[in-house]
């Protein structure tokens, strides 16, 4: 029995292929199934069956496009209501994958129909593919699906993974879904390669807390918010996504382009921050690619709206692409590359980049506001003094809360720099003068800034 890992450090989830060295199974893969094809070619395995622990909210599955390209069964809960056809599975079933058993075992509490799957060899050794429930050092959060659910769902976790403990082998190896920075995580979760049955038993807050009520307090105190995008992801999956073509969108033009940020399009430079302050197109959005690309910008992005890239290269485009077909954005209309040519439509600015203690040796001349682009939990752990928190992702609808302060400069921080950059090209194209602070959040840094701030 072998287990490759697919991981997808964009969106902090994994997919996985196991197999006997000749059939495979598939469990969770992500919308571009063509590295699933390609990982089981290279191991010399046929898929032969692709199973889905949940309908997820992070991303866009490719179960049902891979299922359907290979001819395959498509494990899926028999209570899921979706619109396509599928082996509907439910607690105990069981099926043969080769030489391999597998056995679903029902597991609620990251969605009401979570399972999650057993798979062993026929040497006795077994992983449990948890999905989003048993995680390592954690659990999957409980209150994706609404408040009305939070407390059935945050007890059935409880329950589940407490299940899984108690029946499973402590050599058993746990395979979860998400973890691994997935915002579908709880804040405890911790990032592992792997684990075991009794590793979580010993580790994992949610084994070793014995009383449900507080199991709950604790899983509901770590829980930060989840991106915006999050609400497209069930009713896509629960309909049978189609299928990602990997092709660049059109070439656009200086005045296309112009028109387009006239018309308020969502317009992306995907450069990296430093390329983008030395020299942008005004009305552009900083957004360079990274393993948080997709996430920030499916946080921000308005749902349906036209979207188009400023990029260096055509790598950076087709990558671009790639993240936003996994959390089902497809609305890209075109692209440019950077360097334009001179032109009299596209007006051209840079921004100024400072470390934190420019920051600290700027606010000594002269007073400045602070803007804390950070997620509420992390402001809440520290936080520089008198600085105004504002998620990036809420910057667009809450700017108002600057106006005030917009005849002044404003310094923009995150904890490394990527939303800062982020932050301030959003208040940029808003009308505000901002200072990104491209530079690592730490307490020296927050006390060198501090102490000028209160001299």
């Amino acid at each position: 029995m072998e287990t490759i890992i697919l991981s997808t450090p964009e969106l902090g989830d994994r997919s996985y292929i196991v197999h006997d060295g000749q059939k495979a199974l598939v469990i969770d893969p992500q919308r571009d199934i063509e590295r699933v094809i390609e990982a089981a070619s290279n191991a010399g395995v046929e898929i032969v069956a692709i199973a889905e622990s949940h309908m997820h909210n992070d991303y866009v599955t490719g179960g049902y496009e891979l299922a359907t390209l290979l001819g395959v069964p498509y494990l899926v809960n028999e209570k899921d209501e979706v619109s396509f056809e599928r082996v509907g599975v439910s607690d105990g079933f069981t099926m043969n994958i080769g030489e391999l058993n597998l056995k679903v075992i029902a597991t609620p509490g990251h969605t009401p129909t979570h399972i999650s799957f057993e798979v062993r060899g026929k040497d006795g050794s077994g992983t449990i593919f948890s999905g989003g429930s048993l995680l390592y050092g954690s659990v999957g959060r409980p209150d994706l699906l609404g408040p009305d659910l939070v407390d059935f769902l945050s007890r059935s976790q409880f329950r589940s993974v407490n299940h899984l403990a108690a029946t499973l082998p402590d050599e058993f190896a746990v395979a979860p879904t998400h973890g691994f920075g997935s915002f579908c995580s709880s804040n405890t979760c911790e990032v592992s390669n792997s684990s075991t049955i009794g590793e979580e038993k010993e580790y994992n807050f949610a084994l070793t807390i014995t009383d449900e009520d507080e199991f709950k307090e604790t899983l509901l105190a770590g829980l930060d918010e989840w991106p915006a995008y999050y609400a497209h992801m069930g009713p896509l999956n629960q309909s049978g996504p189609s299928s990602y073509f990997d092709s660049l969108p059109s070439l656009l033009s200086d005045d296309e382009l112009a028109k387009l940020i006239n018309d308020g399009a969502y317009v992306v430079d995907l450069r990296d921050g430093e390329a983008f302050a030395a020299e942008h197109i005004v009305g552009t959005l900083a957004l360079g690619i990274s393993n948080s690309f997709s996430a920030y910008l499916g946080w921000t992005y308005p749902w349906g709206e036209a979207i188009a890239f400023v990029a260096s290269d055509l790598s950076q485009v087709l990558e671009a692409k790639r993240q936003l077909a996994r959390i089902g954005i497809e609305n890209v209309v075109g692209y440019t590359l950077f360097p334009k040519t001179d032109s009299n439509v596209l007006k051209r600015a840079s921004m100024e980049l400072v470390t934190f203690p420019g920051l600290a040796e700027a606010l000594s001349k002269k007073k400045a506001p602070i803007v804390d682009v950070r997620r509420k939990n992390e402001n809440r752990e520290s936080s520089i003094p008198g600085a105004i928190n504002i998620p990036v992702h809420n910057l667009s609808e809450r700017h108002s809360e600057l106006d005030g302060i917009k005849d002044q400069t404003l310094y923009v921080h995150c904890a490394g720099g990527y939303r800062s950059v982020f932050g301030a090209s959003i208040l940029e194209k808003l009308g505000f003068d901002a200072i990104a602070v491209r530079d690592s959040y730490t307490e020296e840094a927050r006390s060198l800034v501090a102490t000028q701030i209160t001299a």
